[in-house]
């Protein structure tokens, strides 16, 4: 039987996510990394945007396509290093979802608006850039900022809460706050917030 062009492109994407060294516990089986991570962002998408198109499900799934190949330790140190690595990784992970999508059939346009996505283009004005965004920021909060805030300053801590929270929709807002986090994770989060 046939697979169809999304089953197509979705298994090929989990075949690259798959490729990480790195692996994560994941109830009772280990999981790389970033195709737990993928799964994590397909969920949040399941339950922010049930009715997502493929080309979004697809957008979503790819957002951190093979990270771990071009470590962030490879750019410079400080904000701008941070978002070079970021901008170059989006680049990448965009143009391989996009190429996976053109091989399972989809046409040049949806595989485009799918690298966009990744891209992150129209962030405040794109109902799907923000459905993606909201994804990735839930996945952080969720999974990763307990652990990631105990390592961090205070004040820095707050400060990338603040930004954090300013790129989410008011559906994020509350889907975070409703988010079971450890007690000094969650005063982080309320004083963050808060102002």
């Amino acid at each position: 039987m046939q697979k169809n062009r999304f089953d197509q492109a979705l298994q090929a994407l989990d075949a690259l996510h798959a490729a990480d060294p790195k692996e994560v516990a994941a109830g009772a089986q280990t999981l790389p990394l970033e195709l737990w991570h993928a799964q994590r962002m397909s969920a949040w998408l399941e339950r922010i945007r049930p009715d997502a198109s493929e080309t979004l499900r697809l957008a979503v799934r790819g957002q951190h396509l093979q990270r771990w190949r071009v470590p962030r330790s490879d750019y410079p140190a400080g904000r701008q290093g941070y978002l070079s690595w970021r901008r170059d990784q989006g680049q990448r992970a965009g143009e391989t979802t996009a190429a996976l999508m053109r091989d399972a059939g989809y046409d040049p346009t949806d595989a485009e608006r799918a690298a966009a996505l990744i891209r992150k283009e129209g962030l405040g004005t794109d109902a799907d850039t923000q459905s993606l965004e909201d994804c990735a920021c839930l996945v952080f909060l969720e999974n990763y900022f307990a652990d990631f805030s105990r390592r961090v300053d205070h004040a820095h801590m707050v400060r990338i809460l603040r930004k954090t929270w300013r790129k989410m929709s008011p559906q994020a807002h509350e889907l975070a706050l409703a988010l079971s986090m450890p007690d000094d994770a969650r005063r982080l989060v309320e004083e963050a917030v808060s102002v």
